[in-house]
């Protein structure tokens, strides 16, 4: 029977879950949405490890385990993080080894606490690839300032990176420079280039959330007009970008080496306004060679009522460039507001880093 998430994955989207915990994989659960839901990979983020350990019984012999250890806060983190990923790319082994590596992935990230560190990005990073010890794990690497080198630096060793919180095209765009910097090293040193892998995730509903909030100031009927449409217009830029970029000379010579493309991976995209339709940022931005990763409500919607009209993408630049460009007619810097997200989502990660650490140690002490 053809579902809405079938026709989406029959368009060329790779439909990966927002979400993981111990139970999740232990019920069956995740190995049931693999079944009936499309799904073919996993993100994760502090923010879903700190839910699921704050609910989870499943974590109580780890978490003694640790205790009686001594472990550290971030020794335990890494270990209980770790062990859920390592099981869950079992999970999905199958799938990765059918697709040859494109899909089958589960992410996880570096402590956002090193956002602004390169040199600690790349040996956590280090760090977490060995210890999950699989290869059809990410690892998630924050596409700031100091992350950009961190990613080149990470891919040059053979590790396959999610590069997260990108916002601007500018800022993607020195993302896909990376990752074909990183690429160029590992060559040189003798990696086969084949095995690594990329996705660069761009944020979507987040961005309508900052600028409709400065167009309802704007007030007047151009701007209104604009309202919950600059998320998509940016993410569909975005892969017009990925498409220009892909097609210079020095992405063509080293695909044509054996490498991989970085692709396009769409999140944030459940719906943050409840007057939007919720399959809103999944429809519409459907094209082949992407990933969107969804919160399990947003893919049960998907599910449930989506409407898959094919590719939404492609044809759809001029009508983006229209948006962006009426977004600065009507006096909405959209520079700013890409920059003012990249600073809120670095606090929001490490707000989540903080609660996760709290969660881990009040288990400890009370496993102790």
């Amino acid at each position: 029977m053809t579902t809405p998430t079938s026709q989406l994955s029959d368009v060329g989207v790779s439909i990966w879950l927002d979400d993981l915990s111990r139970e999740r994989i232990a019920s069956g659960n995740l190995a049931q949405l693999i079944e009936t839901r499309n799904v073919v990979g996993v993100t994760t983020n502090p923010t879903i490890f700190a839910g699921a350990l704050s609910n989870g019984a499943s974590y109580a012999d780890q978490v003694g385990e640790q205790a009686a250890a001594g472990a550290s806060v971030d020794d335990a983190i890494i270990a209980i993080t770790t062990n859920d990923v390592r099981d869950a790319c079992d999970v999905f082994r199958p799938i990765y080894d059918a697709t040859g590596g494109v899909d089958g992935r589960v992410s996880i990230e570096v402590s956002p606490d090193l956002a602004n560190d390169t040199a600690g990005t790349i040996a956590q990073a280090e760090q977490l690839w060995t210890t999950v010890d699989r290869p059809n794990a990410l690892i998630k690497i924050p596409a700031t300032l100091a992350g950009l080198p961190a990613i080149t630096e990470t891919i040059a060793k053979g590790i396959s990176v999610n590069v997260t919180l990108i916002f601007s095209l500018e800022r993607y765009a020195a993302v896909i420079d990376a990752y074909l910097a990183g690429l160029e090293k590992a060559k040189d040193a003798g990696h086969d280039l084949s095995q690594i892998h990329s996705v660069a995730s761009f944020f979507v509903s987040r961005v309508d959330s900052e600028v409709d909030k400065r167009l309802k100031a704007v007030g007047t009927d151009e701007a209104t007009a604009l309202l919950s449409k600059a998320g998509v217009a940016n993410a569909r830029l975005a892969f017009e970008l990925f498409e220009q970029k892909f097609a210079e000379e020095k992405a063509v010579a080293l695909v044509a080496a054996g490498a991989n493309v970085q692709r396009p991976l769409w999140a944030s995209t459940g719906v943050k306004d409840p007057s939007l339709p919720d399959t809103l940022y999944v429809t519409e931005l459907a094209t082949a060679g992407t990933v969107n990763t969804m919160p399990e409500k947003t893919l049960e919607a998907t599910f449930d009522h989506g409407v898959v009209e094919g590719d939404r993408v492609t044809g759809a630049y001029a009508d983006a460039h229209a948006v962006i460009d009426g977004l600065a007619g009507v006096g909405v810097d959209f520079a700013d507001v890409t920059h003012v997200l990249e600073d809120e989502g670095v606090d929001k990660f490490i707000a989540s880093w903080q609660e996760l650490k709290q969660t881990v140690q009040d288990a400890l002490s009370a496993a102790a």
